[in-house]
């Protein structure tokens, strides 16, 4: 185990906070970062992977546990990086990859955050677990706390789709619908929560989903034999896994695993009705102002104000990549694209993803023979209704 600390993500002057106590925010109000003791782990080898577990829990060395723990989980991770031969020869690409996240748990990328969320809350002696969400975080949430013997308190928009809500009281959860938008949940269940010691697991206001998201990077890395792709297409809402990538990035180049040099160019997707970090990017801006009135049909992207937006926005342009707002429209063909091309089951994000990709091959600035990796965070079965 080479967990060691947790730091400020922004140059604040706090200094490492102990990690076997809670730990949310920093004192300035930035996301807190685990770090790990890398100059120990140059003696651990990629062929270390090959005999084991074929969940997210392979990386252990780089996840947040301490001797005697043992992880919540229900096999999530490890999902598939599919060739998409068809798709890519309509686009003129001949390595277009989808990395499909709908197998997971809960059938969304959510279930690789809150995986280490809930292990760690169970480790910190967390009994009841709140989370403010647009509709599969809860679900996930819901689950692993089943799955550890936690109580789940979650907190929706009232205008959130019907699946969602049955999912969450599926696995125990108890459900409370909120006028407003997903940050209008957040303030209410801080307001229930804190008062009566509820563990919060909300995007970056604690610091471990974000190291669930990152093993996506881990798991690209190693099903393309330890090289980076040229280009993510990512579709962001909260942001925890286009940060939580650009850290993983980080750490296997720092153990030797990947050559320094050549990271992915990072690309935001977002709703045109809601699209806070491209229009913070496009304005050269360091943080992004709330977007008024956020609307469109892909709930994880209807995330008016992201409080890791200052970290996304770092990454994009130390990528050399860029973010792009796509019509809800185009997210519904991109998912009938995927689904009558390649046989993958997109949630609207995904679609978004694809509808991206299709403007950047459109402007030229994809090469036919680049490596292109364009993620579906979820699955099409409780979005079924925008197919009508």
């Amino acid at each position: 185990m080479f967990f060691s600390h947790l730091e400020c993500s922004r140059p604040c002057g706090a200094g490492p906070l102990d990690p076997r106590s809670r730990q949310h925010l920093c004192a300035c109000g930035a996301p807190l970062l685990a770090r790990y003791d890398l100059g120990s782990l140059s003696s651990w080898r990629r062929e270390s992977l090959r005999d084991r577990e074929t969940t997210l829990w392979r990386y252990r060395e780089l996840l947040p546990l301490f001797p005697g723990e043992s992880p919540v989980t229900l096999g999530e991770g490890w999902t598939p990086l599919i060739h998409a031969e068809r798709l890519g020869a309509a686009l003129g690409l001949r390595r277009l990859f989808v990395k499909d996240e709908s197998p997971n748990p809960t059938n969304s990328f959510k279930a690789r955050g809150q995986s280490v969320a809930v292990t760690r809350a169970r480790a910190l002696g967390a009994t009841t677990l709140s989370v403010p969400t647009a509709g599969n975080a809860g679900c996930a949430m819901a689950a692993y706390a089943a799955a550890a013997g936690l109580d789940a308190r979650v907190f929706m928009p009232r205008d959130v789709k019907r699946p969602f809500i049955q999912e969450c009281e599926l696995f125990g959860a108890h459900v409370e619908l909120v006028d407003g938008v997903i940050t209008d949940a957040g303030r209410i269940a801080a307001e229930r929560g804190c008062p009566l010691g509820w563990y919060d697991v909300s995007t970056l206001k604690e610091p471990y989903r974000l190291e669930g998201k990152k093993t996506m990077a881990f798991e690209l890395a190693e099903q393309l034999d330890w090289r980076w792709p040229d280009w993510i297409l990512y579709p962001t809402g909260g942001g925890t896994g286009l940060i939580g990538m650009w850290k993983g990035f980080e750490e296997l180049e720092a153990i030797g695993w990947v050559p320094r040099g050549h990271r992915p160019r990072m690309v935001s997707v977002q709703a045109e009705g809601c699209a806070p970090i491209v229009n913070a990017y496009r304005a050269g801006a360091d943080h992004a102002e709330p977007a008024v009135n956020p609307h469109t049909i892909a709930d994880g992207l209807r995330v008016p104000k992201a409080v890791g937006d200052f970290l996304m926005l770092r990454a994009i342009r130390e990528s050399g990549g860029t973010a792009i707002a796509v019509s809800d429209d185009s997210m519904v063909d991109g998912m009938r694209r995927l689904g009558r091309l390649e046989g993958i089951s997109a949630a609207p994000e995904g679609g978004a993803a694809l509808s991206a990709l299709d403007a950047l091959v459109a402007a030229g600035q994809i090469g036919q023979d680049d490596v292109v990796v364009l993620f579906n965070t979820g699955g099409a079965l409780k979005y079924l209704d925008v197919l009508q």
